[in-house]
């Protein structure tokens, strides 16, 4: 029972132990302490601001690096329409030259044959003529021997002309 009802002799010197240790925290200890909180409590404030400020770094980064790709897949985008234009045109350019080119040939083709068949159609008249003019001459030979029948022909010929 004595734990439970101390004696008056031990609270005295507990409580003058206590203040005398109270005095000395105060006057030693409760400075350097109260110090290192406070500058604890300070370095984990500057560590949340520096996070929090991180943070909005990161959230701006972020953000950033998303316009640019944005823009950059939108500038790819302009860039791969323009050359498909531009494949398209030399394509028709090239396809309208050959046309061209092609049209110019056959015509140049066209004209060639139609000179040659010209050609070939003037020889043919100048051989059909030299052949005809050769019978011609053969049978007027033949026909010029007999001065009778050279007469009949000549009368043949007078009757077939007609005098307009």
């Amino acid at each position: 029972m004595e734990l439970v009802t101390p004696d008056w002799g031990l609270v005295f010197w507990t409580t003058i132990s206590f203040f005398i240790l109270l005095i000395l925290l105060a006057r030693f200890a409760w400075k350097p302490i109260m110090s290192a909180i406070n500058d604890r409590e300070r370095t984990i404030e500057d560590a949340l601001l520096k996070a929090e400020a991180a943070k909005e770094e990161m959230a701006r980064l972020t953000s950033e690096n998303e316009s640019l790709l944005k823009q950059a897949r939108a500038e790819r985008d302009l860039i791969l329409k323009e050359a498909r234009q531009m494949k398209d045109q030399i394509i028709n350019e090239a396809k309208d030259a050959a046309n061209v080119e092609g049209a110019r040939m056959i015509e140049r083709a066209k004209t060639e044959i139609n000179n040659q068949k010209a050609i070939a159609l003037a020889d043919v008249k100048n051989q059909v003529a030299v052949l005809s003019v050769d019978i011609a001459e053969k049978i007027l030979r033949k026909q010029f021997e007999n001065q009778r029948e050279q007469d009949q022909l000549v009368a043949d010929l007078l009757k077939e002309v007609n005098v307009k």
